[in-house]
């Protein structure tokens, strides 16, 4: 279930969704007749091209879906895995497969769905893939160097193509209409007809290449998510006044001392700068990072208020407004730089013998705030960073 699981379908209910989808999946495979050898060879001798455009099919699909998710922030593209190219390891593993499907009459995936209607031969090549596998493993540290032989680690076709993912997106799906196409000419061929598509199935063809392509289109030509949102984060910057959300640092002072455990102090500006200083029980996201998984729940607590700050306010007034895009905490920003709060409760300077009741009542708090939150931080260090949420690549395939 990719990004869904576990922030928003727990582990233990995914593996129920994944129970359902496998037995639909096989559903609709021996409804569709790939439980049938006659069927599924039928790609090799020329005569039923189902299985080609089936693959064909739930390849672009899948590719298009994935694009449209990832341009409206739905999915993050970095966080899918991609198996790793051992190119020896392809080859031989591709022919020994296709030699397979050839005598045995089927793939890994639609031997498991004949053997489950109760189809021998289905059974058999299950059985015989499972002594496969044992026999591969018994034998594998002679073959360990061919087996890992030419790693090119996650490789994707748009890349080694020196293209963008959009532009090889139109390619293979144009790939694809010609594939099928063509292979309706040698199907009719082999078999002797001479078959015309009806009107109402031209009409279904045309409207879903057409949607296809208008997708590819919607992806390609107009701004993402991210694009979007900058957009509308610079105008803000120029237009809106930030008065209401500048907090002074008296006022984030009192509110480390008072009530360090409903706040979270964010520090956006880059890890070097944070290791020199820091606020007391700040946690450093930098501002390029925000958007990153990990933080989400840190920025989108509703029982506690953020309070961002950083060498240039102007940063700190965008983390503020894009933390209000990616949560419904109650932001703030400080109004003093880092090294400004440093001074006024580090380097505190007494009042002169002609000093006034609040310069003298502003000296007072700030000393016994400075040596409260010392006192806070040393009696709370082990439990003031918060736990990172650790994402990890969704892994997958057949």
């Amino acid at each position: 279930m990719g990004p869904l699981v576990p922030f928003i379908i727990s582990n233990e209910f995914n593996l129920i969704i994944a129970l359902i989808s496998g037995i639909g999946f096989g559903f609709v495979l021996e409804q569709a007749g790939f439980s049938s050898t006659k069927k599924l060879v039928g790609l090799f001798y020329g005569y039923d091209f189902t299985v080609l455009k089936v693959f064909f099919t739930a390849g672009v699909t899948a590719m298009i879906g994935v694009l449209l998710l990832g341009h409206w922030g739905l999915l993050d593209l970095s966080l899918i895995y991609i198996n790793p190219t051992f190119l020896w390891s392809a080859l031989l593993g591709g022919a020994i497969m296709g030699v397979g499907f050839i005598i045995g009459g089927f793939c890994p995936g639609t031997s498991i769905c004949a053997a489950a209607i109760g189809k021998l031969d289905g059974l058999a090549f299950v059985l015989g893939g499972g002594l496969g596998v044992l026999a591969f493993a018994e034998v594998y540290p002679m073959l360990e160097k061919i087996y890992l032989g030419e790693a090119w680690g996650g490789v994707l076709m748009n890349d080694v193509l020196g293209m963008s993912k959009i532009t090889f997106a139109f390619l293979l799906t144009g790939v694809a209409i010609v594939a099928f196409y063509l292979t309706g000419l040698i199907e009719n061929r082999v078999n002797g007809v001479q078959s015309e598509v009806n009107r109402d199935k031209k009409r279904i063809y045309i409207s879903a290449v057409g949607f296809a392509f208008v997708v590819l289109d919607v992806i390609a030509f107009s701004p993402d998510s991210n694009s979007r949102m900058e957009a509308r984060i610079h105008k803000t910057l120029i237009q809106k006044d930030f008065t209401l959300a500048s907090v002074p640092a008296d006022k984030l002072a009192n509110e480390i001392v008072n009530n360090y455990y409903r706040i979270n102090i964010i520090d956006v500006r880059d890890t070097v700068a944070f290791r020199v200083y820091h606020l007391p029980f700040a946690i450093n996201i930098p501002i390029e990072k925000m958007k990153d998984r990990q933080w989400e729940k840190i920025l989108d607590q509703k029982h506690k208020a953020n309070y961002f700050y950083a060498d240039d306010k102007k940063v700190a007034e965008k983390a503020y407004l894009l933390a209000g895009y990616m949560g419904k905490a109650e932001n703030y920003i400080l109004t003093e730089s880092p090294m400004n709060f440093r001074k006024l409760f580090s380097d505190l300077t007494p009042p002169g013998a002609d000093a006034n009741k609040n310069e003298i009542d502003t000296y007072n708090f700030r000393q016994k705030a400075a040596t409260d939150m010392k006192m806070l931080v040393d009696a709370l260090k082990n439990s003031s960073e918060p736990v990172a949420v650790k994402t990890s690549k969704i892994k997958g395939g057949c």
